[in-house]
């Protein structure tokens, strides 16, 4: 015979049900509402939409900054995976890179906060969806360098940095020039072919200046 469960059991859970449902609900709304506005939107809206209070979402997220990192890092890990389905599906291993830069721009003009933070995580690239990102970039040049058809000397950095400049170029152009990227992407990716033989010029890193003492 099943013993009742203990009334005060059970209130200590329901909260806890409550509390995933809610913190579910803010990002999926946050993802929402970052899309469309981008990073300057006001929490207040994202917590009108979500159906909670001020309070509930300060509990889950402290700093506005929290929200915005949890999302972009859920759309970068979406993003990844579904440029690795689609690399995967691709038998020519320069359609699956042609289909790579085309379909993550397409998806980078659709989001704003992703249209306007990408381009800083070059520098500072502290998101877990970004180093996905990298892993798919890193097969598909092993995979197009291995099929003799991608420019010697072309590496996994040139790659992934060529996506954050043409970034940029949605960000600059998409309201007056809508897809104008996609000429600067056709440009890019001839550039990138085997019949190129030229020497790339060398990666000369910056060298950081000596400490003085």
């Amino acid at each position: 015979m099943a013993v009742a469960e203990p009334e005060s059991t059970a209130r200590r859970r329901a909260p806890r049900v409550d509390a995933i449902r809610n913190r579910e609900a803010i990002i999926e709304v946050a993802a929402e509402v970052l899309a469309e506005q981008g990073t300057a939107v006001d929490v207040r809206e994202i917590a009108r939409r979500s159906g909670v209070g001020m309070g509930t979402l300060y509990r889950h997220f402290p700093k506005k900054e929290d929200l915005v990192h949890t999302v972009l890092n859920q759309d970068f890990s979406r993003w990844a995976e579904s440029a690795r389905q689609a690399a995967i599906e691709a038998e020519d291993p320069w359609a699956a890179l042609t289909d790579f830069y085309q379909q993550a721009l397409t998806g980078y003009a659709r989001h704003r906060a992703i249209m306007e933070n990408f381009a800083l995580t070059w520098s500072v690239p502290d998101l877990d969806g970004l180093q996905k990102l990298r892993l798919v970039i890193e097969r598909l040049c092993a995979r197009a360098d291995a099929a003799g058809l991608l420019r010697p000397g072309v590496t996994t950095d040139d790659l992934l940095l060529l996506l954050v400049s043409l970034g940029h170029a949605v960000q600059v152009t998409d309201e007056c020039r809508p897809r104008l990227w996609a000429r600067l992407l056709h440009v890019s990716l001839d550039g990138l072919r085997a019949d190129h033989r030229e020497p790339l010029p060398a990666d000369r890193p910056r060298r950081k200046p000596r400490s003085r003492g």
